[in-house]
């Protein structure tokens, strides 16, 4: 008597819809994430807007163009240990602009490469008077970014990511506004610091997922069929 196929198929049919299914969501993702890729390259490219004043407002508009004008205090930058968008090792700058009313906003100036983190090294660039600077909105990280960020070191100036009260408050700023922004490419004299560093890709890979998952409830199915015709074709 031929065995029965009730437990294989109704095995493989379960496989098959959880790799269907699967397959379906990395669909939705991907059409989810392009209207996120959609949304990003319009606040990018949209024209600067005046500087948001609370935390709600910053939200709304992360990753869109602001401008603002102030006074920097060079004498209270911050040095945060990161690379340039190319990968280059070194610092950005992070510098307090005082604005009209004495509120302070955190600006992420740009890179600078270790042999001219020292401002001396620099002086052109460290900009005096009043300025207006262009930039996109960032919201902090609520705390260390992953397991593998070292932790900020205040009393030695060494920040890895952007704590804005840990960095007011080494930096004797009273008030300070809870987002920063990242200064655009517009050139400094002497060329430094470098502006433009902001990493605004977002990885889409969910084609290439789904089609992995579609691939896979294919290959169960073709597996499927000659295990039926195996078994069907034994004889006692």
């Amino acid at each position: 008597m031929r065995r029965s196929l009730l437990w294989p198929s109704l095995w493989a049919a379960l496989g098959l819809l959880l790799l269907l299914g699967l397959g379906t969501w990395q669909v939705q993702r991907l059409h989810w994430k392009e209207g996120l890729i959609a949304a990003r390259e319009a606040g990018l490219h949209a024209a600067p807007v005046a500087l948001p004043a609370t935390l709600d407002a910053a939200r709304a508009l992360e990753l869109h163009p602001v401008r603002a004008e102030g006074q920097f205090r060079n004498d209270r930058e911050l040095y945060l240990n990161l690379e340039s968008a190319r990968g280059e090792a070194g610092f950005h700058i992070v510098t307090p602009l005082i604005l009209a009313d004495g509120t302070a906003l955190l600006v992420d100036r740009g890179f600078v490469p270790t042999e001219r983190k020292a401002p001396e090294t620099r002086a052109a660039g460290e900009l005096t008077g009043t300025v207006s600077v262009t930039g996109l909105v960032r919201l902090p990280s609520a705390g260390k970014p992953s397991w593998f960020t070292p932790d900020n070191d205040p009393a030695r100036n060494s920040w890895f990511y952007v704590d804005i009260a840990a960095m007011a408050q080494a930096a004797g700023l009273a008030r300070v506004l809870p987002f920063y922004i990242d200064a655009d490419a517009s050139p400094n004299p002497g060329g430094l610091p470098q502006g433009g560093q902001t990493l605004t890709d977002l990885p889409n890979n969910h084609l290439q997922y789904a089609l992995t998952w579609y691939g896979l409830a294919l290959a169960l199915i073709v597996i499927y069929i000659r295990f039926a015709r195996r078994r069907l074709g034994e004889v006692p």
